[in-house]
């Protein structure tokens, strides 16, 4: 039975899975956190992933009892690891929530004569201070005796992959999130890592962008093949065998929206990411910073576990009563809001637990939705995903709200999923989509909407209240 390993090194956590190449079936998996942080300075040190990649494979069996015949990284997009001559990591990596480089991003930003405009035509988004091209910015104005050690830059699944195969790469999906690698060019663009400053020789410091069917490596002392890895969404792509015209709708630390497209995209407003895909595609997509936390904090304050605090939201019509969240609790990435804070709108005396728990969740989905509708005509699937599609409140809300029938996949790790199926389509020389469907990764259960939902005054009211948040 030949075997294959997806890892999703996120935010929080490592996980891995181990699936049988023909079947798609998890064999085995591991999990194991990583330190936990927040905005505005959102740092973890590399060697706490690959402690927990370690400690993930060895819960997994990997790669001893369960050895897989190849592997593939997928992990959290945009973060900063900088190393030195030697390959030492020089400090802490910034990652993608990190909030200190928002002046360094509007900088950025007007350092191209046509701003934000350029910057999209450039490489396909606008920086925020989510981009790793911003926190390079940061680094030197901050740092400046480790911007001057700074030999190599790598975004966190490079680093993992390195320190399995002395390869430093990346993959197109994962260095079009960075803002200096153009999706329409293929190719950086020192035009733009220019505007951050001198002193790096780029041509070294950059990893090579690999194909979508090319191998990073052989993991050292063990000859198991190394995928190119990719970054969290292009994954959860992968896993879900994506199609042009499907939504996606990711509810988890994150809020993410996105679809497939045949062309690249460029929104010179910033708000439309124009990312590629690890299929030889485009990625257009739209990123909230504030999401599953969210909830997590309302129903802390409720003193509720996530099955009751479903069960309040549930129990709440629709809109709340009036009440309506604006979730910006760490600052905000869509809109471009790095300051702002959550607020809470038409609190009346007659207010229950309920509101607050529908209002919540109708303030994360309200916001996620009002980036969506920047990505264009998307009249497939809607497909629901990350660690909040397990919620029923959720589930309910996206399914109301968006008017359509929600597929919610059975598969609950589709980045460590997608990873695999990378692995899995590269070990063997077959086609992306083809394992999908052999694996029945499609597969799910679907939430019907409630028509007699008034949507558009439930977004409406949300609108209004963000407007003046």
């Amino acid at each position: 039975m030949p075997l294959v390993a997806g890892v999703d090194s996120s935010t929080t956590a490592c996980k891995v899975e181990v699936r049988d190449v023909d079947s798609g079936a998890v064999v085995a998996s591991g999990r194991a956190a990583h330190p936990a942080t927040a905005p505005p300075r959102s740092e973890q040190h590399p060697r706490d992933w690959q402690a927990a990649f370690a400690a993930a494979c060895a819960e997994a069996g990997v790669p001893g009892v369960h050895r897989p015949a190849a592997l593939s990284i997928a992990a959290q997009q945009h973060g900063l690891v900088v190393l030195d001559a030697s390959g030492q990591v020089l400090r802490p990596a910034k990652l993608w929530n990190d909030t200190e480089s928002a002046p360094d991003a509007d900088a950025l930003v007007a350092a191209l004569p046509g701003g934000a405009a350029d910057w999209a035509k450039a490489c396909g988004s606008v920086p925020t201070a989510a981009f790793t091209v911003s926190k390079l910015r940061w680094l030197r104005r901050c740092e400046p005796d480790v911007w001057r050690r700074t030999a190599k830059v790598l975004l966190p699944h490079d680093w993992l992959t390195f320190r399995l195969t002395g390869s430093q790469t990346t993959d197109r999906g994962d260095a079009s999130g960075t803002g200096y690698w153009s999706p329409s060019d293929g190719a950086y663009r020192n035009d733009l890592l220019a505007l951050v400053g001198d002193g790096v020789d780029w041509a070294i410091a950059l990893p090579d962008v690999l194909a979508p069917d090319a191998m990073a490596g052989e993991w050292a002392d063990t000859g198991i093949l190394v995928g190119p890895g990719t970054g969290d969404n292009m994954a959860t792509a992968l896993g879900l065998g994506l199609r042009p015209g499907d939504l996606v709708l990711s509810f988890g630390t994150s809020g993410t929206a996105f679809t497939v497209r045949d062309q690249p995209a460029a929104d010179p407003t910033g708000t439309v990411a124009g990312f590629a895909d690890a299929t030889g595609h485009y990625l257009p997509l739209v990123c909230t910073m504030n999401a599953s936390k969210v909830t997590d904090a309302a129903a802390r304050l409720l003193g509720a576990d996530h099955g009751r605090f479903d069960a309040l939201a549930l129990a709440a019509p629709a809109g709340a009563g009036g009440l309506v969240m604006v979730p910006f609790l760490d600052g905000e990435r869509t809109p471009n809001r790095p300051d702002a804070r959550g607020t809470l709108a038409g609190l009346r005396s007659d207010v229950t637990p309920e509101h607050l728990a529908r209002a919540a969740v109708e303030g994360v989905v309200c916001n996620l939705l009002a980036g969506a509708e920047l990505l264009g005509p998307t009249d497939g699937r809607v497909l629901l995903v990350g660690g909040a599609a397990r919620s029923a409140a959720y589930r309910r809300v996206v399914a109301d709200l968006t008017g359509r029938p929600v597929l919610v996949p059975k598969a609950e790790e589709l980045v460590a999923a997608g990873a695999a199926v990378q692995a899995a389509a590269l070990s063997v020389g077959c086609d992306f989509g083809a394992v999908t469907e052999a694996w029945k990764l499609r597969a799910g259960d679907v939430v019907e909407p409630d028509l007699a939902v008034d949507a558009t005054a439930v977004r409406a009211a949300y609108a209004a209240a963000a407007r003046l948040a």
